[in-house]
């Protein structure tokens, strides 16, 4: 294990053990086991199932932004995805972003460059659709004005909620800025010319540190921007674009169906459609913090906290979110092994991908 998977894999324990800790110390765990007890696993399984077509729209929102360099036929795109995420869910440093190009250049001839350009694609239009969808639910979720949530030391309120919720859509208009400013070739070139040459402002640095710097830090920041602008630049036709908008929409309403049919099964769980993407949201956000793989711990922490914001109690909410986790990474792991048993993929192999492999290459 190299020095940067080790700070990866140890900086995500401690910040999973302590989002473990702030969700479950106040769990009495016979009380814990036996509400897992009571819960109706039929509707888990539904709900476990359900992730599977969610995946297959990926994989068909994949294969449009893949389309202006290589047609892909759908178990073409569908095997290198399922191994991605199978293994940002077993393996630290989110490894399976660089897997799926990876597979991508060794069964079928896409340039690397090409293919972690379309991830990127992808992982932008998750991002902007969730913040958009972050500021949907935070500013209109219907709470009680005078709830209070205590969490981790702080106290959380309905306004709290809707202040973060106005700074998310802010936050969406500026990267909404930066890539229209990244996408013109001038300010592109501008930009990175800025960053090539932020080392040189540094007063005290030695000339052998700003080339380090310069070398380490500032090319492959300004490379990133390239694969940045690479990727938009496959979406050519606005038809495709809308097709990826609407299968993204897809996406994220069939992960909230399946949060939704998991309450059914709980026994004190009581969540509406749209509550149930405010608890997916409010997961999502808490998963964006580094984390073990799988992301135990900060998925739970969100979960706890997000049903209390529905009046469910600790226990209760741990039982879900604990459960709920576990039937969205189970079929995601299974399809994963799958796919790489069908494709010959080396799994550890693959994992030692570094998203800095190849990015002089041409896209």
């Amino acid at each position: 294990m190299n020095k940067r998977t080790a700070f990866s894999l140890t900086a995500g324990i401690i910040v999973s053990a302590a989002a473990l800790y702030l969700a479950l110390h106040r769990v009495p765990f016979p009380d814990l086991f036996a509400y897992l007890a009571q819960i109706n696993y039929g509707w888990v399984l539904l709900s476990g199932a359900i992730v599977v077509p969610c995946f297959v729209l990926r994989a068909l929102r994949w294969r449009i932004i893949l389309e202006s360099r290589i047609k892909l036929g759908f178990w073409q795109a569908f095997h290198p995805l399922m191994i991605g995420f199978m293994l940002n869910s077993i393996l630290p440093g989110r490894v399976g972003e660089a897997a799926r190009p990876y597979v991508l250049a060794k069964k079928e001839n896409l340039p690397f460059t090409t293919g972690l350009a379309t991830v990127a694609m992808e992982r932008v239009l998750d991002m902007g659709f969730l913040i958009l969808l972050s500021f949907a639910v935070l500013t209109t979720l219907d709470l009680e004005p005078g709830l209070t949530v205590s969490f981790g030391g702080y106290q959380l309120t309905p306004n709290m909620l809707s202040s973060l919720g106005k700074g998310l859509i802010r936050l969406c208009l500026i990267l909404m800025g930066g890539i229209f400013l990244i996408l013109l070739p001038l300010t592109r070139s501008l930009i990175q010319k800025l960053i090539l040459s932020a080392p040189g402002i540094l007063p005290f640095a030695s000339t052998a540190l700003k080339q380090r710097l310069r070398e380490k830090l500032m090319q492959p920041l300004a490379d990133l921007i390239n694969l940045f602008a690479a990727g938009f630049s496959l979406l050519k036709k606005p038809g495709k674009t809308i097709q990826c908008l609407i299968l993204t929409l897809l996406i994220w309403g069939g992960s909230a169906l399946s949060f939704y049919v998991m309450a059914k099964g709980c026994p004190g769980v009581e969540l509406s459609y749209p509550e149930s993407v405010a608890l997916m949201v409010i997961i999502c956000l808490f998963i964006a913090l580094p984390s073990a793989p799988g992301y135990w711990g900060v998925w739970e922490a969100g979960g706890v906290f997000g049903l209390s914001l529905f009046g469910v109690g600790t226990g209760t909410a741990a039982g879900y979110t604990l459960t709920n986790h576990f039937i969205q990474l189970l079929p995601v792991i299974i399809m994963g092994l799958i796919s790489a048993m069908i494709t010959g993929a080396g799994i550890f192999r693959t994992a030692k991908i570094r998203t800095g492999a190849g990015t002089g290459a041409k896209i």
